[in-house]
């Protein structure tokens, strides 16, 4: 009995020994596997590192290639800039040119003249004659009317503004437009011995007289039948008043005016530009100094 329990200690011994070596070389492979994992954790770990440290780098040369990049948008942006200011001043100062000698070119073929204020102040003898003379259309002037002609660049105008006035259901009529020097010589004769000094206050001296530019004349209406006289009264005069300045007419004697008596009836092409600003600014002609007078004629026939 005795040999069989020592026999069973003995087996036992052998597996608890073969159990024992189990458990260690178990124990030692999961050290062994858990060793391994841990160099490969830390391998993962090393090479991650070494890959965080190469992206860090890559983002920052992306950073700087945009911080770059956009210092040298930057950079153009501003050159470009720089060149259309200079490119619009450029052309900013060719258009100036260009305006000037487009203006220079209009003034070398307007008339000098045509603005000058004549009435007892400047004086055209008896060699001028306008550049361009045309006939006032049939329609357009008082059958009693002798001196229908009128500047050819200005006639446009006049026929506008009576076109307008019919429209508006008044009637004017040219009546007396272009006299030349020995035209204007022999009516002031004819006036001075009908009213004998009594004519210096309604007739001008030839060569003083708007009419010889081509650019006045007397309107009157068919209501009056080609008399002058009473012509302030008419609705003709109130419109003229009203609407002149459209078509680039002014009166040139208003009442009270200091060089002849009241004329109703007599209107000076001046151009829109001028006529307008006189109207708007409630000025006569006579009243503006000649030079800035004289900066309109460059513009004298623009609409």
């Amino acid at each position: 009995m005795k040999a069989i329990f020592n026999k069973f200690l003995n087996l036992n011994n052998l597996g608890f020994l073969i159990i024992g070596i189990a458990v260690f070389g178990l124990i030692s492979y999961i050290n062994y596997r858990f060793y391994g994992v841990e160099k490969m954790i830390a391998q993962s770990e090393a090479q991650m590192a070494v890959s965080n440290n190469q992206n860090q780098k890559k983002i920052k040369e992306i950073y700087d290639l945009i911080n770059n990049t956009q210092s040298t948008q930057s950079s153009i942006a501003s050159v470009l800039e720089q060149e259309k200011q200079k490119n619009s001043i450029l052309n900013d100062q060719f258009s100036e040119i260009t305006n000037t000698v487009g203006a220079l070119e209009k003034l070398s073929t307007t008339d000098p003249e045509l603005l000058k204020k004549y009435s007892k102040v400047y004086f055209l003898n008896e060699h001028y004659i306008p550049v361009s003379l045309a006939e006032v259309p049939a329609e357009y002037r008082d059958e009693q009317s002798v001196n229908y002609q009128f500047l050819t660049d200005a006639l446009p105008f006049l026929q506008e503004l009576i076109d307008a006035g019919n429209s508006d259901g008044v009637s004017i009529k040219a009546f007396s437009a272009y006299r030349s020097f020995a035209t204007q010589s022999t009516l002031k004769d004819a006036y001075k011995v009908a009213y004998g000094s009594g004519a210096n206050t309604f007739s001008a001296d030839q060569g003083y007289s708007e009419h010889q530019l081509g650019t006045a004349l007397d309107f009157t209406t068919s209501k009056t039948s080609g008399i002058l006289v009473g012509f302030s009264h008419t609705p003709e005069y109130k419109w003229l008043v009203d609407n002149g300045y459209k078509y680039g007419f002014v009166i040139s004697y208003p009442d009270g005016n200091a060089y002849y008596k009241f004329e109703p009836w007599h209107w000076r092409f001046v151009g829109v530009a001028l006529a307008t600003r006189l109207h708007e600014e409630n000025k006569y002609f006579y009243d503006e100094d000649q030079r800035t007078i004289d900066n309109y004629l460059v513009n004298i026939f623009d609409k």
